[in-house]
């Protein structure tokens, strides 16, 4: 692993706010690496204020959207809220059509099918919506590459309002509304919204217009906060005002259908983390191993018995996912080895019988397994489906965009994409990929990189040093948990290898005459030899608090040793 020392900020700033907040100057430091340079931007980072997202009207198209729903609802017409079928699309379904729900009765929910149609709006849709009288679709977190369909949509007298933050093409869709913050032409201030935050900033708009306050929106924020942490957009600015009142809201007065989630897992206070690794999974299950709609309904349900059942059946969903997603991963490990491609640039794997679900966890794994831009494949009725992962630093989108030429269609972000193309263009496709990612990756991203906030000493972890670090919270993409550095570390001679077959590394170490820590390393028996031979060792961690029988005390979470 690679270990990388952020750049120590100017010192003045550091004084300057540490002065101004009276705090230790890491504090200050971490702060100001943070681009927190002020008390005020200090006041608004630890104390996230509603009163601090962005007027809706500021995003292009704002306008159109509630003037076209509007006219929608005054003129009796029928209303499909239509969303992809992972975590953003569905809890985006759930959140505008409860929404419009609260006051106009004639709102249906449409979620493609993963396997039928295929990711964002598809012609069934649409024929859908068409024999069933819908004239108007709200389309949420996908529809922005949707030119062929929304034209389609048109001639059978259906208008679109797109609600979307993925790139544009060079061309929009000539939809009623499109809402895009990615757009070009667009100069709402915040870019990095997810499409469930897109879809909240519509609902804002359209609340102002009813005359509600913004505290009257606080109950949608559960389900933004979970689209924010799954789709791993970045947790600053707007997203981070939005994800702190959120959890706030899962911790403290959860929609029904979360909490028949939380009631499965007997999991008290949810951390962004927690939502990511608990509550999403659950939600994608639906619409890996079954259908989206089993989510929506879940996430809308508001009779506790009804959210028990669905969460009980969604919860077999998710052990299901579990075993096929071991499974793949396991084979697909097994392809790369008798393939002899660990050397490749890239991990490109395809097997026709492997579930279209999980193929895109199976990339994550690989990807932290061999740390290369991946691509899993699988048969897709007449096509071959894939997704890709990346490695940090490295825009997979930008990469196949280069290799369009053998690709269908194709979608995504800079770290994750999803693509189809035909069988015969396997082979070419899989070479260009090769090659130009071979071209046009730095070698230094091949291995993973550990970002370092700064070197401390054990003497400088304190109870209130880490009771001001968790008020840097929530955390992710663009405020990271702060990670340290500490050298010369003693092992006091309890170092020894734990869990069930010896896979972890526990140590107890001191830093001259520093305090007694504790530190825990998940898969890393490895590096006993380094850690409890006597001699000293340098560690990189985060901070983290340790419950054992009634006692809370601060522990090291290990992330890398090295002598």
């Amino acid at each position: 692993m690679r270990w990388t020392l952020k750049p120590k900020p100017d010192s003045e700033k550091v004084k300057s706010l540490s002065s101004a907040l009276r705090v230790e100057p890491i504090i200050a430091l971490l702060l100001v690496q943070r681009g927190v340079k002020t008390f005020e931007e200090a006041q608004k980072f630890f104390r996230p204020s509603l009163e601090d997202l962005h007027d809706p009207y500021l995003m292009k198209d704002m306008d159109k959207a509630v003037w076209r729903i509007e006219k929608a609802i005054a003129e009796g017409e029928n209303i499909m809220v239509y969303g992809d079928y992972d975590v953003d699309g569905t809890t985006s379904v759930a959140l505008l059509s409860s929404f419009l729900k609260s006051y106009y009765p004639d709102v249906s929910t449409y979620i493609p099918d993963r396997y039928d149609e295929g990711y964002g709006i598809s012609y069934k849709g649409i024929d859908f919506a068409h024999d069933n009288d819908f004239t108007l679709i709200i389309a949420l977190d996908c529809g922005i590459k949707a030119i062929d369909k929304v034209a389609y949509a048109s001639k059978k007298n259906i208008d679109f309002i797109i609600c979307d933050h993925h790139r544009p093409g060079s061309e929009i869709p000539k939809a009623v509304a499109v809402l895009d913050p990615k757009r070009d032409d667009c100069k709402y201030p915040y870019k990095e919204l997810c499409g469930c935050g897109v879809g909240f900033k519509l609902i804002q708009a359209l609340a102002e217009k009813r005359g509600l306050q913004i505290n009257d929106l606080l109950p949608y924020l559960d389900l933004v906060a979970t689209a924010i942490g799954a789709d791993i957009v970045p947790i600053t600015g707007e997203n981070r005002v939005l994800a702190f009142y959120g959890l706030k809201v899962i911790n403290s007065y959860p929609r029904t259908g979360f909490k028949a989630i939380l009631n499965q897992i007997k999991k008290e206070t949810l951390t962004i983390t927690d939502v990511v690794f608990i509550i999403a999974p659950r939600i994608n299950a639906a619409g890996r191993m079954k259908h989206g709609n089993h989510a929506v309904t879940l996430l809308t349900e508001t009779d506790s018995e009804k959210a028990e059942m669905y969460a009980a059946e969604i919860e077999t969903y998710n052990t299901d996912r579990r075993e096929a997603d071991k499974r793949i991963t396991e084979e697909a490990l097994q392809q790369i080895i008798e393939n002899k491609e660990e050397e490749k640039m890239t991990t490109v794997v395809y097997q026709e019988d492997w579930h279209k679900g999980v193929i895109g966890i199976v990339a994550s794994r690989l990807t932290e397994t061999y740390y290369r831009p991946t691509l899993v494949f699988t048969k897709s009725g007449e096509r071959l489906a894939a997704s890709a992962r990346s490695v940090k630093d490295f825009d997979v989108y930008n990469a196949l965009e280069s290799c369009s030429e053998h690709i269908e269609q194709f979608g995504g972000h800079k770290y994750a994409a999803g693509l189809t193309l035909l069988e015969e263009d396997f082979e070419k496709f899989k070479a260009a990929f090769e090659r130009v990612v071979s071209e046009t990756i730095e070698p230094r991203l091949l291995s993973p990189e550990i970002s370092i906030d700064a070197e401390i000493n054990l003497n400088d972890i304190t109870p209130k040093f880490y009771r001001i670090l968790k008020q840097f919270g929530p955390f992710g993409p663009g405020n990271m948990t702060p990670t340290f550095m500490t050298q010369n570390l003693m092992d006091t001679g309890f170092g020894k290898c734990v869990g069930k077959d010896e896979l972890h590394l526990r140590v107890v170490v001191k830093q001259g005459n520093s305090n007694q820590f504790t530190g825990i390393g998940f898969g890393m028996a490895d590096k006993s030899d380094i850690a409890c031979n006597g001699k000293p060792f340098k560690a990189v961690y985060s901070i983290d608090e340790n419950e054992w029988q009634g006692n809370v005390s601060l522990q090291l979470r290990l992330k890398d040793i090295r002598e």
